[in-house]
């Protein structure tokens, strides 16, 4: 647990992390939803309590929270019987293929040294025969006399065609292939799931921007949407209460998108912002704030859109280093960072799809 990270944001966390949990139980994802409710339990049984600023959550947060522990902590230990379970079975399954591809294994070795004694016992006779033609041979022209031994050699001349047609090639079998295949054991469900944007996105955020960027003037939303067949689709783009500055922009109000949010059973999948006068890349502050994003989902997003030189670039913190670095950063406001090895990279599980739609919902008060 970040102790940087404020203890109200972890509790909003917990409440959309059930969220997913309940959507992965309905996806039929049992693993990624026992994840999930393993991990909430984690956090709000053993860890929040040592956050230096535990007292200052709302006693309703608190009490809601307590609540869902309630419900969470039963059904996390049945979704692991149930898991349990299907491990085993997929374990036996394992092992009876296992001991198939043995058996089948071993009537090969058994059927090729069978076919080597038999070709060796093939060869020993084909010698055989072919010691006792030149024996026959030799004592034919032994015996001969001399004023026939013309028309005997002549005759011996031609070719001796043995009883035994030393020349044949035995048949082999055809090898038995071995189609079976290891049983399907259980993926990584851990990998970034891929996350599906509708392609009018970031024209109608750029449109909805429009202002603020004559202005120079930073622009935010937060991309929210649903787990559908172990894929994240962003559904809705919220545009929540701000301030922006040329490299800036800060939220008011996040209640207003928690509601909507609360109302509308949907998960935060990342956020988008504009570079008015920059190019598309993340700032120390943007790495900062996606920081929070992506610990509490691992495929979260960032998009940077930047009209004065027609970019938009689709990012995520490096797993293997940016994220941990990031998150253990003291520094506040535009700091330096290392970029060996890069803190960020591009957001290769982010796919676009032309066909989807999105909801735009714009909750500045006017």
């Amino acid at each position: 647990m970040d102790r940087n990270i404020p203890p109200q944001r972890y509790y909003r966390s917990g409440v959309e992390m059930i969220r997913m949990a309940d959507m992965c139980m309905k996806d039929n994802n049992l693993e990624y939803a026992y994840f999930l409710y393993v991990k909430f339990i984690t956090i709000f049984v053993e860890k929040i309590r040592n956050h230096p600023q535990f007292d200052t959550v709302p006693l309703k947060d608190k009490e809601h929270n307590q609540q869902t522990l309630r419900k969470v902590l039963p059904k996390a230990e049945e979704l692991k019987k149930q898991l349990l379970e299907q491990y085993q079975t997929e374990l036996n399954k394992y092992m009876e293929d296992v001991k198939e591809r043995e058996k089948i294994e071993k009537e090969r070795q058994k059927r090729e040294e069978l076919e080597k004694l038999r070709e060796e016992e093939e060869r020993k006779n084909k010698l055989a025969a072919l010691a006792a033609v030149k024996a026959a041979k030799a004592a034919l022209t032994v015996t001969i006399e001399d004023d026939k031994s013309k028309k005997i050699s002549t005759i011996l001349s031609k070719p001796i065609t043995p009883s035994i047609d030393i020349t044949a090639q035995t048949s082999k079998e055809k090898p038995i292939i071995d189609r079976s295949t290891k049983p399907s054991l259980l993926c990584d469900t851990f990998t970034l799931r891929d996350i599906i944007l509708p392609t009018k996105l970031m024209h109608n955020f750029l449109m909805l921007a429009f202002t603020n960027t004559m202005n120079n003037k930073e622009t935010c939303g937060i991309l929210a949407g649903k787990l559908e067949k172990n894929r994240l689709l962003v559904t809705h783009l919220l545009i929540p209460e701000q301030t922006g500055s040329p490299d800036s922009c800060v939220t008011h109000n996040e209640e207003d998108i928690f509601d909507y949010q609360d109302q509308h059973n949907l998960i935060t999948l990342g956020w988008i912002h504009t570079h008015p006068t920059q190019t598309a890349f993340l700032s120390s502050v943007d790495l900062h704030t996606h920081c929070a994003y992506q610990l509490m989902m691992a495929e979260a997003i960032a998009i940077v859109c930047a009209p004065k030189y027609d970019e938009t670039g689709f990012f995520i913190l490096t797993p293997e280093y940016g994220l941990e670095f990031i998150a253990n950063c003291r520094e506040t406001g535009f700091h330096p960072h290392p970029t060996d090895p890069p803190l960020y990279t591009k957001a290769k599980h982010c796919k676009l799809d032309v066909t989807a739609v999105i909801e735009v919902v714009d909750l500045r008060r006017k």
